[in-house]
């Protein structure tokens, strides 16, 4: 407490600040700042004339940067999520958490199971799709600095967006072009080439089972042409038409027959009894007996008859000796035929199953909103670059007028100015030095020029 007496007593008066040389400064009163604005404001309304023909100079400049920045278009298509068929609870549990969001879609994440939509955007921003929409579109040619396929794709990459909704897993693709025409055209061939290589490189069994079954179904369909070839030429080489049948039909003929040879021995041994051999019943009965075992000869495949006609002995149909033979060939021939048309109709019915069951498991690309063609270009802004130039043109010349006034308010001989001065007269110098090379470098090449051109002339 007497310390504080002390020094009160001391300095009856606060402190004031000092400077940067030690002096004391008085304290600047209220007003002042006040008043500084207003001289500011004062020498800014003295000035206005500069400052508006500065800010309507940057409102022409930005006017014609607006107007000299080329305009992009851009055009969306916006897709369905896909349906997800997976019979498995976890990827069921995990298309349903990547529908409603939340921690079910950052389960459905930690588990490593993704959707067909984030399958779907990994394709659309594939190399594969972006190198065929370069060269079906010749990309190449329209985008600037790109003279390899490689800068192009990158160039397609940065003006394509894709994005998907974590909530409803609608995926959109917006892709922007200085073309409108282009710009839909791109986001259409986007949406085909999805189609095609996600049935292209399908993977799922039903397509690993369509296509073991159809490699299957063409082997099979070769070996019952074979079958079928074989069974024709055997049963047309030995006239085997059914086996079975044919057997049956054959005995019941040869009974036939050596039921009526039986009958006519015993009428020709009755006729004997009453007629003579030179008799002509005699002989004919005779005769007829000689052809009915000849016939009956002819299906047994035994020796023909002595008083058969010549050229008979060949038969047209294979006898009842020879249908055991040609039974057995006949029977294999016929079960490998019927093996083959067996296993070719199930192949056939599993094929068609396997194709069924392949469309549905394949994610089809389901359009919501097809790309049309943009009517207003998205960039540049040109009401925001001339609002922009204008209000940065008019913030520059006022700062221009204060930063002027401040300047001039320097003394000469303050160390600051006269640095700034020296280094605003080197760089005018080294500028002057530039601008005096050029022009000589200018003055020499049209001195060459017209040299080379008079020598031109001379020599024709």
């Amino acid at each position: 407490m007497e310390l504080f007496v002390t020094k009160l007593i001391a300095n009856p008066e606060p402190e004031l600040p000092r400077d940067l040389n030690g002096e004391w400064q008085e304290s600047e009163p209220a007003g002042a700042s006040r008043q500084s604005s207003a001289v500011k404001l004062q020498l800014l309304w003295r000035e206005r004339r500069f400052i508006v023909r500065v800010a309507a100079l940057g409102a022409v400049l930005s006017l014609a940067l607006a107007f000299a920045l080329p305009m992009r278009f851009v055009s969306s298509a916006r897709l369905m999520p896909p349906d997800n068929q997976s019979a498995s609870g976890l990827a069921m549990l995990a298309a349903l958490n990547s529908k409603t969001g939340g921690l079910g879609g950052l389960a459905g994440d930690l588990l490593g199971m993704k959707s067909s939509g984030a399958l779907f955007i990994g394709i659309l921003r594939s190399r594969t799709v972006q190198e065929r929409l370069v060269q079906e579109f010749h990309l190449q040619d329209v985008y600037w600095f790109t003279p390899t396929l490689e800068s192009a794709c990158g160039e397609l990459n940065d003006n394509t967006q894709v994005s998907e909704d974590r909530k409803s897993g609608i995926i959109t693709v917006a892709v922007t072009d200085s073309s409108a025409q282009r710009a839909a055209s791109l986001a259409s061939a986007y949406i085909r080439e999805l189609n095609r290589l996600v049935t292209q490189l399908n993977t799922s069994a039903a397509g690993r089972e369509r296509a073991f079954i159809e490699q299957r179904l063409q082997v099979v369909r070769e070996d019952l042409d074979r079958a079928a070839k074989a069974f024709s030429e055997f049963a047309s080489k030995n006239t085997a038409i059914d086996i079975k049948e044919q057997g049956r039909a054959m005995v019941e003929g040869a009974a036939t027959l050596q039921g009526q040879l039986i009958a006519a021995q015993s009428e020709l041994e009755g006729l004997r009894q009453i007629y003579t051999d030179s008799n002509v019943r005699v002989r004919a009965l005779h005769a007829r007996i000689g052809e009915l075992q000849a016939q009956l000869n002819k299906l047994g495949g035994g020796p023909p008859a002595s008083s058969a006609p010549a050229g008979t002995e060949k038969s047209l149909y294979p006898s009842i000796r020879e249908l055991p033979v040609l039974g057995v060939t006949y029977a294999k021939l016929f079960r490998d035929l019927k093996v083959q048309e067996t296993v070719f109709e199930l192949l056939t019915q599993q094929y068609e199953l396997a194709k069924v069951q392949e469309a549905k498991e394949v994610p089809s690309v389901k359009v919501l909103d097809e790309p049309r063609v943009p009517e207003r270009k998205s960039f540049p802004p040109r009401t925001l670059i001339l609002f922009l130039g204008t209000s940065f043109s008019f913030a520059f010349g006022s700062a221009w007028i204060l930063g002027k006034s401040r300047w001039d308010a320097v003394d000469n001989a303050d160390p600051g100015k006269q640095l700034a001065l020296e280094v605003g007269s080197a760089a005018r110098g080294r500028w002057e030095i530039a601008r005096q090379s050029i022009n000589a470098l200018r003055q020499r090449g049209s001195v060459g020029k017209a040299s080379s051109r008079g020598d031109s002339e001379i020599s024709s």
